[in-house]
């Protein structure tokens, strides 16, 4: 029984091999900059974002159809070309940020959609919004790992600078002009994770995996690197769960993968060490002196 459940579809199915591959490179890259987002108070850049590298996206589409590299550099593109734009008019206006990421970010939605639309069909604007995790191809599979390992090494190599910016701005600020590279550096890896997820998860889910399990390890962690160790195992255990639940229910792929990571979440806000509902309720004793 559970061999026919759990273990059987992995076993007999090419496809789903395939899609549990994808899931879990994306847990393993975007699990770790989604608790840096989180941390940094910046987790609806990264839903603004996602909705962003549409346009790129569909530009790719619309010269060579549903072709991976074409869409990716379109996606990284316009990715980057919105962060940068955001940025300026953060700048040179008295517009904040958000509020100029948002405008954007929706400009950016919109017409990523009628691009789409115009050259393709509703299955295509399908595809493109909310992904094709049971279709994933070794073109994506590889592409997804080098994705997964450019973000943990870059992770590795700015890990200091970027849990100082999260902490104290203004002391890295004083000490270190690494401050600026950090963050370009950052929003690359976010884009970077955010192009991978859309092509298994589709525009509109692809933040899913990288704010959820981050959100939800922030209940089971107080360190940083015990939070992005936690954040991976739920993204992987999100993903096997979803794809598992996909295959026995006949339901979409990628919805069924955010569902699970969604449920995590709302597990984690009563039962939750590390501040959740319960915790909170009837908080420990405090050890005397």
């Amino acid at each position: 029984m559970l061999y026919d459940f759990v273990l059987a579809p992995f076993v007999e199915f090419e496809f789903m091999q395939r899609a549990l591959v994808g899931s879990l490179a994306l847990a393993l890259g975007a699990g770790p900059v989604g608790v840096f987002l989180m941390l940094r108070r910046m987790s609806l850049v990264g839903d603004a974002m996602a909705h962003a590298i549409l346009p790129g996206a569909a530009l790719g589409f619309l010269l060579s159809g549903l072709n991976l590299f074409a869409m990716t550099a379109g996606g990284l593109l316009a990715g980057f070309v919105v962060a940068f734009l955001s940025g300026l008019v953060a700048r040179t206006t008295e517009l904040k940020e958000d509020a100029s990421l948002a405008a954007f970010y929706l400009v950016s939605l919109a017409l990523g959609v009628v691009i789409v639309s115009w050259r393709g069909t509703n299955i295509d604007l399908l595809h493109v919004l909310f992904g094709t995790v049971l279709a994933l191809d070794n073109q994506t599979l590889v592409l997804l790992a080098c994705f997964a390992t450019v973000s943990l090494l870059a992770l590795a190599i700015i890990y200091r600078p970027l849990v100082l910016e999260c902490v104290d701005p203004g002391f890295l600020r004083s000490v270190s002009p690494a401050g600026g590279p950090t963050h370009i550096a950052f929003l690359f890896l976010v884009v970077l994770n955010l192009v991978g997820g859309f092509h298994a998860l589709g525009t509109l889910l692809a933040v899913g995996i990288m704010m959820l399990p981050a959100v939800t390890a922030r209940f089971w962690a107080r360190d940083i690197t015990t939070m992005m160790l936690v954040a991976m195992a739920t993204a992987a255990l999100a993903g096997v769960l979803g794809l598992l639940l996909s295959f026995h229910t006949s339901l979409p792929s990628g919805p069924s993968i955010i569902l699970v990571a969604g449920f995590f979440y709302a597990v984690s806000l009563p039962f939750g060490p590390v501040g959740g509902w319960l915790r909170k309720a009837f908080p420990g004793r405090h050890l005397e002196a």
